[in-house]
């Protein structure tokens, strides 16, 4: 069985090693990509990139089996409700939205389409939330002081990464008071106090 893919934000570098994969795959087909640059640019044998404008249109004369989104917030919010009133099923690997913003996909997809959203899909990041996760059930007792570290390439568009906010996510869940997130910090901040968490972003060159 072949499955057929559409896929958002063809011009950017994860959703163009995802279009890459699927034309190397057997068992997909990409039926259709969207961007807002490069629109009528061929990205693979009859397939020319559409303007996200054009996207309703396509996805009902395409009739694709799933929908891969990397693109950014406030874009994605309007194609996952695309695809969801279409019935194509999700992968969302866009980061960096608010809660507003995650709201509105709940509400698009919930006992409408199945979906898959993920800051990271690579299976060591997931074995990395599962490990902190654990050891962040045998630390809930002390009081240690947690900061997040990450490092990305010059051309990560958000900071921190979705990746990170996620492990922070996660150590929060499990460690009682670990709930104020402070992003970087500057001046006379004062003390640090127990129930901070410090999330910090580098970036610089071609870090992976």
């Amino acid at each position: 069985m072949t499955i057929n893919v559409a896929v958002a934000g063809v011009k950017g570098r994860m959703s163009g090693q995802v279009v890459s994969s699927i034309l190397e795959s057997a068992n997909m087909e990409l039926v259709a990509g969207f961007d807002i640059h490069g629109v009528g640019e061929e990205i693979a044998p009859g397939i020319k990139i559409s303007s996200p404008d054009a996207m309703e249109k396509v996805i009902k004369e395409v009739k694709p089996d799933v929908f891969v989104d990397f693109t950014n917030a406030a874009a994605a919010v309007e194609n996952v409700k695309v695809a969801a009133r279409n019935n194509v099923k999700l992968v969302v690997g866009t980061t960096g939205f608010s809660d507003a913003q995650f709201e509105e996909i709940e509400s698009a997809i919930k006992g409408n389409v199945p979906a898959i959203i993920s800051p990271n899909f690579s299976i060591g990041v997931n074995v990395f939330w599962k490990l902190i996760a654990a050891a962040a059930r045998h630390l809930q007792a002390y009081q240690y002081h947690m900061e997040i570290i990450e490092m990305h390439h010059s051309h990560k568009k958000d900071a921190p990464s979705g990746t990170a906010v996620k492990a922070a996510e996660i150590l929060s869940d499990y460690i009682k008071g670990k709930t104020a997130f402070v992003y970087g910090r500057h001046g006379i901040t004062g003390e640090r106090t127990d129930d901070e968490m410090g999330i910090h972003a580098v970036r610089a060159g071609d870090i992976v």
